[in-house]
């Protein structure tokens, strides 16, 4: 099961899970050098940075053509 780091409050880090479902987790948990926006393996505790950076290349993607567009 993945998740995607939203956001950090306080100790917790506010993750999406990848059916759309919201959950906080003890920031402590995962690896210091998560960021918002990082794709976490919720099994492995681990910043999965080959998805984290395709997400991102698909973003950057989809924000080009929306003003490609306008």
């Amino acid at each position: 099961m993945f998740a995607v780091i939203d956001r950090f409050e306080g100790e917790f880090a506010v993750v999406e899970t990848d059916d759309g479902k919201t959950m906080n987790i003890k920031r402590n948990l995962l690896p210091s050098k998560a960021r918002e926006g990082d794709i976490i393996d919720l099994e492995s505790m681990t910043v999965d940075e080959k998805e984290t950076l395709r997400r991102k290349k698909y973003i950057c993607k989809l924000a080009e053509n929306l003003f490609e567009d306008s």
